[in-house]
């Protein structure tokens, strides 16, 4: 695992998928399209719940097997879906970004996409001027919940364990974030409640970026960076 950051800069560890970006409904209708075009019936909330892990630990943990195929019917479906709905930011995503950037945060990115996913990603999120850098899955053996993601972003910038908070939609996120030793701020944009976010831990809980953006000053991100 990678080692944590005893002192260093601090930071903001942001995911991506229904945090910056409006892609968890997506993600939903391309997983129950594979896993039905392969035999499968998963209900749509557990796989809604699901996201935000690997593509191979999602399965995994949906029908209980290792298969390749359906991460790659997954991506097929969700590259079709995107080209033909395509994706925006989340409101207000940009504009937080910026702001914690002129707050004096370092800002980073922790992904479980892989690392072409952010050639597409990164454009939409439209804020490449103050993201200092992304972590993918591709980068760690374990993905979310596992802290090897938060811990290995916090060292490629870094970043203190004492000076970081992470931002995400999932208890995937907050609970990363907990091993890791550092807290997560909750946004609900992505689909999961407020109260599912809390109970997983979540620091604190906004609707989403742009409420977080409004509070800003009275949230964990207004605080002195000393």
């Amino acid at each position: 695992m990678t080692p944590a950051v005893a002192s260093g800069r601090a930071g903001v560890v942001f995911d991506i998928d229904g945090t910056l970006l409006d892609t968890n409904y997506l993600h939903v209708l391309a997983w129950s399209a594979a896993f039905c075009d392969n035999g499968f019936r998963v209900e749509m909330a557990d796989i809604h719940r699901s996201i935000g892990r690997p593509s191979e630990a999602l399965v995994e943990h949906l029908v209980g097997q290792d298969r390749p195929d359906l991460v790659q019917a997954h991506a097929a479906h969700f590259a079709r879906l995107r080209e033909r709905y395509g994706v925006n930011a989340l409101t207000g995503a940009p504009d937080l970004l910026r702001r914690c950037a002129a707050q004096g945060w370092t800002v980073a990115l922790a992904t479980s996409g892989g690392t072409a996913d952010l050639e597409w990603m990164l454009p939409l999120i439209g804020a490449d001027d103050v993201i200092a850098g992304a972590t993918t899955s591709q980068d760690v053996q374990q993905g979310k919940p596992s802290p090897e993601l938060m811990l290995a972003a916090m060292q490629a910038h870094g970043l203190a364990v004492d000076r970081t908070v992470a931002v995400g939609d999932s208890v995937w996120d907050v609970r990363s974030a907990a091993r890791a030793g550092i807290p997560c701020i909750g946004l609900a944009g992505g689909g999961i409640g407020a109260s599912e976010l809390r109970s997983a831990g979540a620091a604190e809980v906004y609707d989403d970026a742009a409420a977080l953006l409004e509070r800003f000053p009275r949230s964990l991100l207004g605080g002195s960076r000393t």
